[in-house]
């Protein structure tokens, strides 16, 4: 972050009646086997200086951590490595937790990111001892959150207490981006009151007891932010599909007429596809982001003029990206909404505005069949995150992946996936670099012919035909041949 934004925003952080304490004396005053809930979401807004302070300890710990999202690597490297933690809720994205969870040294549970909060909050997993969570404010009920929100409101309400690290190195005027609301337990709950993706109905600041909170150290240190590989080939003919896809849905699907409410998945093929939308002529129509996270490709939209509105719980943004948004945030935030994830995942909101959701996958089966999280079945790759809250909700649900994966020596698109994170009903267009298979309406045999001949690698295509033909002679609803199913998984 460019050195006059970190000097401009250290004023008035904390308010003077706050008890401000070293991370060492912080991280001390957690129980070894304590429940923690930790803000951050999308590899940024999360807590460094206390969970490095606990990686960095002689202590014997078990801890329980719970996320929204990824967090960086002082949480799920450095404290894995100090085998500190021994059970982690509902996401990860660090080579390290992914070996502890395969492994069976961490225990671990995932969850559409739409339920966490009223999971946690409610009590339905863990009970959460402390909330520990980041900010680039703090008083003695109230804090502003940084970068991402996430479930952070519902931590917070369930936490018995409450620790705050403010960080220097990021902006105070990131407020003006936050939109806080949180709806009413259920059975009270009541229709959240959101008419349009820029709309804004809460507040800035996360408010709290003030008898939880413990207390609040200072940090610097940024975030593990994202690098965005460049596009690769098939990213470029991936995104050339989807725009050859959505002229055809936006002329024909009259939902469309007068306005278009994106999301994509976070990661370099999602950033990608949204910066191909530069290229899209969508008209007259009014064009709104309605997502999960914001990454540098929607600021480009935005710098652009083709972008109204973008709505998110997270800046999952690169350096460069941060940089630029946090240089001149007033601008940004005409247009850009942060919210808890569960408002931005929200399965009513997604339906009301008619959301077209892009998100990826590992792999499809013919049927339309989509794992989204384990290799092979069995090894854990990062978790389903907000796939599910979206591919069940919008009104055009697509998955878009390459082909192929470890340089065309394995086939994305399979017999029978081993893992299945959402049903062929989720599911209504898959895009690969080869091409766009629209499966809505089609029955099962269809959508075998559709993703074969569509979107399958020409590699792949005769031994997938074959496939389907054996499988066919076997009868019934949706052909397999088990068999030969299982044997492909394990040949590759």
């Amino acid at each position: 972050m460019a050195d006059e934004n970190r000097t401009q925003t250290t004023e008035n952080r904390i308010d003077g009646s706050v008890p401000v304490q070293d991370a060492e004396t912080l991280a001390a005053s957690i129980p070894a086997d304590a429940t923690l809930a930790v803000s951050g979401f999308g590899s940024v807004g999360y807590p460094k200086a206390v969970p490095l302070a606990l990686a960095e300890s002689d202590r014997d710990l078990s801890l329980t951590i719970v996320s929204g999202g990824s967090v960086g690597e002082e949480i799920d490297t450095r404290l894995v490595e100090a085998g500190a933690i021994e059970r982690r809720y509902p996401y990860q994205a660090t080579p390290e937790a992914r070996a502890a969870i395969n492994e069976g040294k961490i225990a671990f549970h995932d969850s559409h990111i739409s339920r966490l909060s009223d999971e946690i909050e409610l009590g339905q997993h863990v009970d959460v001892d402390i909330a520990v969570v980041e900010a680039v404010a703090v008083g003695d009920d109230w804090f502003v959150p940084s970068l991402s929100i996430g479930p952070t409101p519902a931590y917070v309400a369930a936490a018995d207490r409450l620790i705050v690290e403010v960080n220097d190195s990021l902006p105070r005027d990131l407020e003006a981006i936050h939109d806080i609301y949180r709806p009413a337990r259920p059975p009270n709950r009541k229709p959240i009151p959101l008419t349009h993706p820029g709309e804004r109905i809460g507040t800035s600041r996360i408010e709290f007891p003030s008898e939880k909170l413990i207390g609040v150290t200072r940090t610097d240190r940024q975030d593990t932010s994202y690098t965005f590989r460049e596009p690769t080939d098939d990213d470029r003919a991936i995104a050339a599909n989807l725009l050859e896809f959505l002229a055809d849905e936006v002329r024909d699907n009259p939902v469309f007429d007068e306005s278009i409410q994106l999301q994509f998945g976070v990661g370099s093929l999602g950033n990608a596809l949204m910066g191909a939308l530069d290229d899209f002529d969508f008209g007259d129509r009014e064009v709104n982001y309605y997502g999960e996270v914001i990454q540098d490709g929607l600021l480009d939209l935005l710098d652009d003029g083709l972008l109204n509105a973008a709505s998110a719980t997270s800046l999952a943004l690169s350096e460069d990206g941060q940089e630029r948004l946090c240089s001149d945030i007033d601008r940004y935030a005409e247009n850009v909404v942060l919210r808890p994830s569960d408002i931005s995942n929200n399965p009513a909101l997604v339906n009301r505005f008619g959301v077209v959701g892009v998100n990826s996958a590992l792999e499809v089966d013919l049927y339309g069949h989509v794992n989204s999280t384990h290799l092979g079945g069995t090894h854990l790759m990062n978790g389903i995150g907000g796939s599910g809250d979206f591919n069940r909700n919008a009104l055009v649900p697509i998955v878009a992946l390459s082909s192929t994966a470890k340089g065309g020596a394995i086939s994305r698109i399979v017999p029978m996936v081993p893992h299945v994170d959402h049903t062929e009903q989720d599911i209504s267009v898959v895009i690969t670099e080869q091409g766009v298979a629209d499966l809505r309406g089609c029955s099962p045999r269809e959508r075998a012919e559709e993703l074969v001949e569509q979107c399958a690698h020409p590699d792949y295509r005769a031994d997938l035909r074959r496939y389907r033909e054996r499988a066919e002679d076997e009868g019934g609803h949706i052909p397999h041949d088990l068999e030969r199913a299982f044997k492909w998984q394990s040949d590759e």
